[in-house]
């Protein structure tokens, strides 16, 4: 049991970035321990990579069977948040490392395939050798290789024109805030990008735009619209920054409880995109770890 804790935090890291879901990747952990604790190990050489290949083909596993449930999802699908302000997902102290958990990669990476988002995540997230990959999901080096070329050129070509958060990434959002609870319309849309995406999941549990919201204007007149609902909730609520996903996003409760997040992804010194994040059965691994 201790031996395999200490392996704990990195087998949730990577299962989450696999899978966009914290509630997922935590069931993948106590699964992976019910085998290692059932497993005879006395010919296990290196308990990471025994450790790690049970995970990693697990997600694959899931993620398969999760396509299928996301079909008939009601509204968009995002990841589940995560605070990371006390290092939940490991070190994020490069920008590479920081943009592979957020909220707008996680959700690009679902339109890769099982295999590829594994070869991918394992070799840019946790540095593993095309040869480590290629034992653990059962490929050839020279396959792995391809798999990996093929999943970065996707996610480059794919992805949206979010960047990092830029340095003042915080001020930014501090200035989003009291610009939407001020009901500023011409301030929060001259900090959109023309063509920003808003996204809301509430899936079948709360009532959320069901569509994209794109355009600056039809953004900013979304969310003053929530944020001017806010007050009619009738309970202590309070919006704060925290940090999300390795970037700095709203976190809204009621009465101390978590009622949703709001994340944004930056296109230089603008707003590009916004993900809200309302769907309960979402927000339940993030209440169980808030700490404030």
């Amino acid at each position: 049991m201790v031996e395999f804790e200490r392996h704990r935090p990195r087998l949730f890291a990577l299962a989450y970035r696999m899978l966009g879901s914290a509630a997922e990747a935590e069931d993948a952990v106590q699964e992976t321990y019910l085998r290692w604790h059932g497993t005879d190990r006395a010919d296990i050489r290196s308990v990471e990579a025994w450790l790690t290949t049970i995970l990693v083909n697990l997600c694959r596993t899931w993620l398969d069977s999760a396509r299928a449930r996301r079909e008939t999802y009601v509204g968009p699908w995002l990841p589940e948040p995560v605070p990371t302000g006390h290092g939940e997902l490991g070190p994020l102290e490069s920008a590479e490392q920081r943009e592979l958990v957020s909220m707008a990669f996680l959700a690009l990476a679902e339109r890769l395939s099982p295999t590829e988002r594994a070869v991918f995540v394992l070799r840019e997230a946790f540095g593993y050798a095309h040869r480590e990959i290629a034992d653990m999901l059962g490929l050839t080096e020279s396959n792995a290789q391809q798999v990996y070329r093929r999943a970065a050129h996707r996610v480059h070509e794919e992805k949206p024109r979010f960047e990092s958060a830029p340095a003042h990434a915080r001020e930014l959002v501090e200035k989003f805030l009291s610009a939407a609870q001020s009901g500023d319309l011409a301030a929060l849309e001259s900090m959109f990008t023309a063509d920003i995406v808003a996204l809301a999941d509430g899936g079948s549990k709360v009532n959320a735009a069901k569509r994209p919201i794109v355009g600056a204007e039809r953004v900013a007149r979304y969310l003053l619209g929530l944020f001017g609902k806010i007050p009619s909730f009738g309970a202590d609520i309070s919006v704060v920054i925290e940090e999300v996903n390795a970037a700095p996003a709203f976190v809204v409760r009621a009465d101390g409880a978590v009622l949703g997040t709001i994340s944004v992804g930056f296109d230089g010194d603008s707003i590009a995109s916004v993900q809200l994040v309302v769907n309960p059965d979402k927000l339940t691994y993030f209440a169980s770890h808030d700490r404030v």
